[in-house]
C-alpha cells in the first residue's frame, strides 16, 4: 500500500466529517428523528396503499394527534404497452409511477421538504388472463416501493430536519 493510498484512508472520515456528513440512523440522524413522528395521509387507491404501507413500515406509524410531520402523498400510475407481437398482441407492458409528496411540520404549519419521485416497471402479459394481472398487481406493488425508498431517500437527506 502507497504512501497516499494510507493518507487517503486516514483523512478520508476526517473529510466526511468537515463536509456535514452524518450517518441517517446515527443517533441524532434524520433517520431516528423521523421515526414514529411522521403522519402519513390516508390511502384512497390501490396504489397508495401500497405506498404508505411501504412508507409506515420506514418511519414506523405515527398518531395524527401525537406526530410532529404530515407527509402527504398523491400517486399516480399510466400502464401502456411495451412488446406488440407481429399479430398485434402486447406481451409486455410498463407502468410509469409518479408520487408527489410534501411533508408539513405540524408544529408551524410549514412544508419543510415537497418533491416528485417517477420511476417505472415492466411486467409480462405472455400467459393466462389471471397470470397477466398477477404480474400487473405484482408490477405495480414493485413500483411503489421503489418510489416509497425514493420519497424516503429525499426525506433523510432534508437538511435540518428534526421534530
Amino acid at each position: 500500500m502507497s504512501l497516499f493510498d494510507r493518507r487517503t484512508l486516514i483523512l478520508m472520515p476526517l473529510a466526511l466529517a468537515a463536509c456535514g456528513f452524518e450517518p441517517v440512523y446515527a443517533p441524532g440522524g434524520s433517520g431516528s428523528e423521523l421515526y414514529g413522528k411522521v403522519a402519513v395521509s390516508a390511502p384512497n387507491t390501490v396504489e397508495s396503499y401500497f405506498l404508505v404501507q411501504n412508507l409506515e413500515q420506514q418511519l414506523g406509524r405515527s398518531a395524527n394527534s401525537g406526530a410532529a410531520y404530515k407527509l402527504d402523498v398523491q400517486v399516480s400510475t399510466v400502464t401502456q404497452g411495451a412488446a406488440i407481437s407481429t399479430t398485434n398482441e402486447t406481451n409486455r407492458y410498463t407502468t410509469d409511477g409518479r408520487a408527489e409528496y410534501s411533508l408539513r411540520s405540524n408544529e408551524t404549519g410549514q412544508i419543510v421538504a415537497s418533491g416528485t419521485v417517477t420511476d417505472f416497471v415492466g411486467y409480462s402479459a405472455a400467459g393466462s388472463t389471471v397470470s397477466t394481472l398477477a404480474d400487473e398487481r405484482d408490477a405495480k406493488e414493485r413500483l411503489m416501493v421503489i418510489l416509497s425508498n425514493q420519497i424516503m431517500n429525499r426525506l433523510y437527506a432534508t437538511p435540518g430536519l428534526s421534530a
